[in-house]
């Protein structure tokens, strides 16, 4: 018999961007390298002969909490990944949601009906991943494995191994980051010990025990926004209001502002369409992120020149997928880090960005004061 520990990996950019990443390869999060740590202690103590995760960055990233204390190869194989999700790919779920309703809840109610361009159908990915699991235990008979995946094949995998039929999918939740379950294989048969423990995360590690969305019927979340270009030329006064407004924030007065602001941002979106874009949530305006690809292309990093929540959006955890927007912007282009100014004197923006990941690169003394230059890296491995 063969005892395999299934994980999925820490928390990563998709789901804390709101991002729909399935093939799609991004990074571990600050919070999923710390809920790495906490894996890590939770399998101290356990025997592992082998350690096998998905190809991708999230997942070998994750396993590196159980092979490297015990000092073993890290075996990575495509058949692990998460469901491929086509044209889907880094899109937001927030613009899913509402212009692809019937396919979203599909997705999350009855896959089996789930069909989009490019996607990977339920039964593939159920015959998929549990061929996975099958031929792990074939190569590690009578030893005791760890495998790190992802969380819809980890359902896809559990539905078969319960005979769960895709209509009643809702009777298996999504699993925390990092969440374990533990299965045998003993001739070919799969039996399920447990599944979807995360009692190695302390609450300020869990988004799950904090968060509803997972439990709810529809399985959607009130705070998935979508961002979609904003047209600079026709809403030029609600644009300049709008900086004005960042700027008394930020320095205490608009002395210094200037409509040369909106010159610049309509000269970048002119262009690229994606590099002034506004957040919606619900159908009401949220925030703006404008970037300036012009920047920063030699040294390899991509400029964020103005990024602001709403006031009625503000301090509800929502800014940080605008940093996905930029994310999402500057890797293809090859830019290694994002990088931002920001007023030493405004703290409440230096602690968002501090929590999203950037750190002090250096200061600099601006025409109105003292400005931290910021960054972070988005580079995958």
């Amino acid at each position: 018999m063969t005892k395999i520990y299934i994980v999925r990996h820490a928390e990563a950019e998709g789901n804390l961007y709101r991002r729909i990443h399935g093939h799609y390869d991004s990074l571990v999060t600050p919070r999923g390298m710390e809920q790495i740590k906490a894996l890590e202690k939770r399998f101290e103590n356990v025997q592992i002969d082998a350690v096998y995760s998905s190809d991708l960055c999230r997942t070998r990233t994750t396993a590196g909490a159980i092979y490297i204390p015990k000092g073993l190869p890290l075996i990575t194989t495509p058949a692990l990944r998460e469901v491929a999700m086509g044209v889907w790919e880094d899109d937001m779920w927030g613009r899913i949601e509402e212009d692809f309703a019937e396919q979203y809840s599909y997705y999350n109610n009855c896959p089996d009906k789930w069909d989009i361009p490019g996607g990977e159908h339920w039964e593939d990915l159920c015959r998929r991943i549990t061929g996975a699991m099958l031929s792990i235990a074939a190569e590690n008979p009578g030893k005791t494995v760890a495998a790190v995946t992802h969380g819809c094949a980890i359902r896809a995998l559990i539905s078969v191994i319960k005979g769960i039929p895709a209509k009643d999918i809702n009777s298996i939740k999504y699993c925390d980051n990092t969440a374990v379950a533990l299965i045998t294989v003993e001739d070919g048969k799969i039996a399920l010990e447990y599944m979807n423990d995360a009692s190695h995360l302390p609450d300020e590690l869990t988004a799950f025990r904090h968060e509803t969305w997972w439990k709810n019927e529809k399985v959607t979340d009130g705070r998935n926004m979508r961002i979609e270009p904003f047209n600079v030329a026709s809403a030029k006064e609600r644009y300049i209001a709008r900086y004005r407004e960042a700027w008394i924030i930020s320095h205490g007065s608009d002395k210094g502002f200037s409509d040369i602001y909106y010159d610049w941002a309509f000269m970048r979106r002119m262009n690229d369409a994606r590099a002034v874009a506004e957040a919606k949530l619900g159908g009401k305006i949220a925030g703006m992120i404008e970037l300036a690809p012009e920047s920063g292309e030699k040294e390899g990093y991509g400029h964020i020149a103005f990024l602001c929540m709403d006031p009625e959006f503000r301090y509800r955890g929502l800014g940080v997928q605008l940093i996905g927007h930029a994310v999402s912007f500057y890797r293809p282009l090859g830019r290694k880090k994002l990088r931002l100014n920001v007023a030493a004197t405004n703290k409440s923006a230096v602690k968002f960005y501090a929590k999203c990941g950037f750190v002090e690169a250096k200061r600099e003394q601006g025409n109105f004061g003292e400005v931290i230059v910021m960054e972070k890296g988005i580079a995958l491995p």
